[in-house]
């Protein structure tokens, strides 16, 4: 499909905000952004426009039954100013995955991959050039039928807008500080069965209440667990977890009710590849906690696009506070962070293909 392009108006371009600390996440957003619609079982009409609102019927089904699907991805801009996409086509297969279990239309993964080059080209003075700084990238997609009825709706919106961001957690910028997590037992993420393992927004809206709940513990994220037993440790957050038992690098395994992370799978092939023990098995948040007081669990850390990798340094299971570690970073995270992020901004090989140059 041919992509038509809409420039903004030089007058009206935005002003862009200073790339320092008070850039924060999610708060600014690029001149530009890809949309295309789906109507009669076909995807039409690619085209970049300037961003700006969506003019949606109130009786569009996203807003009633919640057909909604995300992804979220990074753009970096290299030490030699090259403009590098960070496994963008892991992120679009695993979109047409949450598609297939939302009864929703998958997208071509050549032509979104197109999209999304074109707007990074037209929007790639947004890039920040600083490590630890990067434009990131928002594909989602939305049922628009404007009908009330509970059945998958036959028109929908695909569309990717993007922002320059620095540190998810304004704590960690510049460095990698550990965080604080809450372990919920009110509340589940997911359940066998459910939306799970896939990227949905009601995953999301429902982990809200549970949030607040972190807040008022001076916990940054919510852990986890599983939906039957409430004893195994599922995720965290907008994370994947790991924790270090004995020199072994052990993450909860993809059972479908959670999600199957791109930077969780990056985490993974760049331990073994620093020589790393890696092993995916269920454990409980007795275990973990038992290992934490015994020292022999040595670090617990989450990983995710948004935050990358982050460290934690105590967590608040039943109002007790249990510390990690000594409290502070790990070896093993650090190391997997520098060896990741050295990859991302184009300052070490990348013997995986995870990488794209604009050309």
């Amino acid at each position: 499909m041919q992509i038509s392009i809409q420039k903004r108006s030089v007058e009206d371009l935005k002003t862009k905000p200073e790339f320092n600390s008070n850039l924060g996440f999610g708060k600014f957003f690029t001149d530009h952004m890809f949309i295309m619609d789906y109507r009669n079982n076909k995807w039409i009409n690619p085209r970049i426009v300037p961003h700006g609102v969506l003019s949606l019927d109130p009786s569009a089904m996203c807003f009633h039954y919640g057909q909604e699907i995300f992804e979220g991805m990074k753009v970096f801009r290299g030490t030699d100013e090259s403009v590098i996409f960070f496994r963008s086509m892991d992120n679009f297969r695993r979109m047409n995955n949450s598609a297939a279990r939302m009864e929703m239309p998958e997208v071509d993964i050549d032509v979104v991959t197109e999209g999304l080059r074109e707007l990074v080209k037209l929007d790639k003075s947004w890039i920040p050039n600083q490590k630890g700084y990067s434009l990131y990238i928002r594909p989602t997609m939305i049922a628009t039928e404007g009908v009330l009825g509970v059945r998958p709706s036959d028109e929908y919106m695909f569309f990717i807008i993007a922002c320059p961001v620095a540190s998810f957690f304004p704590e960690q910028q510049g460095k990698l500080k550990p965080v604080k997590i809450f372990v919920s037992t009110q509340y589940v993420r997911a359940a066998p069965g459910g939306t799970g393992s896939a990227k949905v927004a009601g995953n999301y809206a429902a982990s809200l209440k549970a949030q607040v709940q972190a807040r008022k513990f001076n916990c940054q994220q919510v852990m986890w667990l599983d939906g039957i037993e409430h004893r195994y440790v599922e995720e965290v957050g907008t994370m994947n977890i790991f924790a270090v038992f004995n020199d072994t690098l052990v993450t909860s395994p993809l059972t479908g009710t959670i999600l199957p992370g791109i930077t969780r799978d990056s985490v993974m092939v760049l331990a073994k590849h620093l020589g790393i023990e890696v092993v995916e098995r269920r454990f409980t948040i007795e275990e973990l906690l038992s290992g934490m007081k015994d020292k022999t669990v040595s670090e617990v850390f989450g990983s995710g696009t948004a935050a990358i990798i982050s460290p934690v340094s105590s967590m608040i299971y039943k109002e007790q506070s249990h510390v990690v570690g000594n409290g502070e970073t790990g070896p093993v995270a650090e190391k997997i962070y520098n060896a990741l992020l050295d990859i991302q901004y184009g300052q070490a090989e990348d013997p995986f293909g995870w990488t794209t140059v604009l050309k």
